[in-house]
């Protein structure tokens, strides 16, 4: 039996714990499965399309300015979506390196359990913010949350189709046929892959999707499945440490889907508007800090994840991280703004595929209205 991932259900990110079986499960990759689709790749109508390849880093974001607050903004309790993790370690560096206090706050983390509803807290009152998928604020805005998503932190969407480095497969065109694995079909995972199939004129007909919970690696290492959706910075560096060599067909750049950022209920932003924009201006110091300086950032997260003073876990730690700073960095647009066009986008994308019910005002949702001047 394998020991599968620790994931938050609801597609949440989330990065690798200690990858222990990976000798079994090697072993197993070579009994001799069968791969679980024959016609996997094989397209008589289509002709073989190039390599996708994993984007190149942009540079570095600039630090941003934020003066000492002149009056005490109050305590806000910050919902992450996730146990104590690498994921979160913007948040950890605004705390340790006292950003918040130099805002005007006190901000205390609320870590999620496995199974917490992803907004429950936050739409309760028990959370004045929450770092979640835009695409998630979406579909629970359309569901009548009061939600706002007022930062955006990961400025590219972090899933990735992963298969064997001998995978037929050369682009989304050629996944017709092929079974692929998923968690659920629900969050990041879900929306990603329906983002490729789209990309490429295809849909949930067209592939076989298996529900495998949070057993990609195992899934694919044992040709349970031909290919499985992952996060870039989650199952790679397993299969990188398993040795099995692999591609990756990346989800950002095909559809328009905004990723991971802060949002707040409308009354919360009603009634303290001021303590949102010294939040978001704080943890986005924290981001252009984690990005400027990976291997100190391990070390301040030391504070925060248990784990990370054994040697191991934190290059484990810094590997993750150094596959986060992509989705951190913004590309030379505003810190922390998101597209008004890829909100559109997006949002008539999840409308198509009956993600959300019913169509919703964008406008409402999305702003960019608490970011720094």
């Amino acid at each position: 039996m394998f020991t599968h991932l620790a994931r938050q259900a609801g597609g949440r990110l989330s990065v690798p714990g200690f990858a222990l079986v990976f000798a079994a499960l090697l072993a197993l990759a070579g009994c001799g499965t069968q791969t679980a689709s024959i016609r996997c790749g094989v397209s008589p109508t289509s002709k073989t399309a190039s390599s996708a390849s994993v984007a190149a880093s942009a540079a570095v974001a600039r630090p941003l300015a934020l003066a000492r607050a002149s009056a005490d903004l109050g305590h806000l309790t910050l919902g992450l979506t996730y146990v104590p993790n690498i994921q979160f370690a913007p948040f950890y560096v605004a705390d340790a390196l006292g950003y918040y206090r130099d805002a005007g706050l006190s901000v205390t983390f609320r870590h999620h359990g496995p199974s917490e509803d992803e907004f429950g807290a936050v739409v309760a009152g028990r959370e004045d913010a929450v770092f979640g998928g835009g695409d998630e604020v979406l579909q629970a805005r359309s569901r009548g949350a009061p939600l706002v998503y007022i930062a955006q932190i990961f400025n590219k969407y972090p899933v990735t189709l992963i298969m064997p480095a001998n995978s037929p497969v050369r682009s989304a065109a050629q996944l017709r046929g092929c079974t692929i694995g998923v968690p659920g079909k629900y969050g990041a995972t879900y929306i990603g892959l329906l983002a490729l199939l789209h990309s490429a004129s295809l849909s949930e007909r067209d592939v076989n999707i298996q529900a495998i919970g949070y057993t990609q690696v195992a899934a694919l290492l044992t040709h349970k499945v031909d290919a499985v959706m992952g996060y870039v910075n989650n199952e790679p560096i397993q299969f990188q440490k398993a040795s099995f060599a692999i591609r990756t067909l990346d989800v950002a750049g095909t559809q328009p889907l905004i990723s991971n950022g802060l949002a707040a209920t409308e009354s919360v932003l009603a009634a303290r508007p001021d303590a949102l924009r010294a939040l978001v201006a704080a943890t986005l110091r924290g981001v252009a800090y984690t990005i400027a300086h990976p291997e100190d950032t391990v070390n301040i997260s030391k504070r925060y994840v248990t784990g990370l003073s054994d040697p191991a876990q934190a290059a484990n730690a810094l590997a993750v991280l150094q596959a986060t700073i992509p989705l951190l960095e913004s590309g030379g647009a505003r810190p922390g703004s998101s597209d008004s066009a890829a909100r559109r986008s997006m949002e008539s994308f999840l409308l198509a595929q009956g993600q959300i019910a019913k169509a919703v005002d964008v406008t409402s949702v999305f702003t960019n209205n608490y970011l720094p001047s």
